[in-house]
């Protein structure tokens, strides 16, 4: 096969890397918001605690206000819309959302803002501090905020009847050791948060039922989605048991906790049917399941609960253990330009096409983001491959592993190809993956793909393709400790490329500067 040509690349060697030495800022969210189902706005205050642990003194923070991209078609994602035909029907379903409100104060006194020098980029702003930031010290930063939320077209909104609250509060920034990370929302190119610890509480009309980031801490609420969830995972009929409102229009608040965590997002609607199960990981952690979908006949997802448990437990075995209690996929708006988007615990699918395999598959690499994105916390907008692409490699084992398929040739894999072994198979696919075209570089920030289609084959694929290459050259059992030592000096930070690198070749014995050098190399990646 072509793959072992680049065997007298990886050269053999035991050497000790020098890890530099590290350090990442420490926030604490205290969170309070209220939905207007009405209007779909969203009042709330906000609370961070933030420590500075960096080297250096800071005199400002950038923040996020990520709404506000959905502000006029000039921002920075109307932009990017327009110039890519491939997105032109998300951009006919543009409409207008923002955050106002904001009134930031530093440790109880007003501070000023700035806005960002480039006019497209009203989703960034800088908070001007009111003494400087000395290294090791906290401060506490406080602001009101209200929220319209657009028509969903873009990740954050609403659509039938169904809420979609993501991106949607004030948050820093990265500052790290290469400095700030703000960057504006873009459709094309996903984030870089700081991790931090949430605590969250929703106030919404009484009848909803909510999919959040975190352990839902209302006992109350929390017993009823696993009664109701646990009879509808036992029977999976058409007929499910649902969340049953009180008919008035009070109000309830629902209280979250996130620890270590690069997001919150969160998702309701009226109608949801849940299902709840547990799993057990390796070493006997027992992890909460829940699934939230649409109330309709012969729904595919009545089998969800399975694949978001058999995802976890996948990914637990073949990278390291899942580390948080709970996890969750919410079914989501029609929208088959994208399978779905992921966040800490909870992952929205939008894949109303989908068959059984494929849903799976997609519900696999959406909870396989709790890995990459979640506990190994890279910069996405940067390194794309660091999140897709390695995780878009697990995808695929998953797949072919369960089903002898792959999302990407779908129903075209003929009959006696999937009669084959399945290390055969892959080998099969993989080598088919290699023959669709992929001129750019993966290490490439998002922004400068050329279009989605090439942002998405060459993050998503050309990387798990160069995965596979050095999982032939050094063997699965190699490959997978070199993940799992990449996942347990990792988990929780902020890894670059050059870590990935390091821990890997710490893990196989094996010196990788010419394989890690293909994530440079534009069109194939061999010949």
């Amino acid at each position: 096969m072509k793959i072992f040509s680049l065997a007298l690349a990886v050269f053999i060697c035991t050497q000790a890397q020098a890890q530099q030495a590290y350090w990442q800022q420490q926030l604490q969210y205290d969170i309070k918001a209220t939905l207007n189902d009405k209007d779909y706005s969203i009042a709330g205050n906000e609370t961070i605690i933030y420590k500075n642990n960096s080297p250096g003194t800071l005199n400002f923070i950038w923040f996020h206000i990520w709404p506000n991209a959905y502000k006029n078609g000039s921002t920075a994602l109307m932009q990017q819309l327009k110039n890519d035909t491939a997105r032109a029907k998300k951009k006919e379903k543009f409409g207008i959302g923002y955050i106002d409100g904001l009134d930031f104060k530093i440790n109880g006194t007003t501070a000023k803002t700035e806005p960002h020098p480039n006019p497209q980029y009203v989703d960034i702003i800088k908070l001007v501090l009111n003494s400087p930031l000395k290294p090791g010290d906290s401060i506490s930063i406080s602001t009101p905020f209200n929220v319209k939320l657009p028509p969903y077209f873009s990740r954050s909104g609403y659509a039938d009847g169904e809420i979609m609250a993501c991106q949607w509060y004030p948050k820093p920034a990265v500052f790290d050791k290469s400095g700030w990370h703000e960057f504006p929302y873009l459709d094309m190119g996903e984030f870089y948060s700081e991790y931090g610890d949430y605590s969250v509480s929703l106030t919404l009309p009484s009848d909803y039922v909510v999919g959040a980031t975190g352990s839902l801490l209302t006992k109350s609420e929390l017993d009823i989605y696993k009664k109701i969830g646990a009879k509808n995972t036992a029977q999976r009929n058409d007929k499910p048991e649902l969340y049953a409102g009180d008919g008035t229009n009070k109000t309830k608040t629902l209280t979250y906790y996130a620890g270590q965590v690069v997001d919150f997002a969160w998702f309701a609607e009226k109608g949801f049917v849940v299902q709840y199960d547990t799993l057990q990981l390796p070493g006997g952690k027992i992890v909460d399941a829940f699934s939230y979908y649409h109330n309709k006949p012969n729904s595919i997802w009545a089998n969800s609960i399975d694949y978001i448990k058999d995802a976890c437990r996948k990914y637990s075995e073949w990278v390291g253990n899942y580390s948080y209690p709970v996890v969750q996929a919410v079914e989501g708006p029609k929208n088959n330009s994208s399978g779905g988007m992921e966040y800490p615990m909870v992952t929205l699918i939008t894949s109303p096409d989908a068959k059984p395999e494929s849903l799976d598959g997609v519900i696999a690499h959406e909870v396989g983001h709790n890995w990459f994105m979640g506990m190994l916390g890279s910069n996405e907008r940067a390194h794309t491959w660091m999140d897709e692409g390695l995780n878009s490699y697990y995808q695929f084992r998953y797949e072919a592993e369960k089903y002898k398929f792959n999302s990407i040739f779908g129903d075209a894999i003929p009959e006696e190809i999937k009669k084959k072994p399945v290390d055969e198979f892959i080998g099969i696919i993989y080598n088919a993956l290699s023959e669709i075209p992929m001129q750019s570089a993966m290490d490439i920030s998002a922004e400068k793909f050329s279009s989605s289609e090439e942002y998405g084959i060459v993050s998503y694929v050309k990387t798990a393709f160069w995965l596979y290459i050095l999982e032939s050259v050094l063997g699965r059992e190699k490959m997978d400790a070199a993940m799992q030592n990449y996942f347990t000096k990792w988990k929780f930070r902020h890894p670059q490329p050059e870590d990935m690198k390091a821990a890997f070749e710490e893990a196989t014995g094996a010196r990788l500067d010419k394989f890690f050098d293909l994530t440079k190399k534009e069109g194939k990646l061999v010949e």
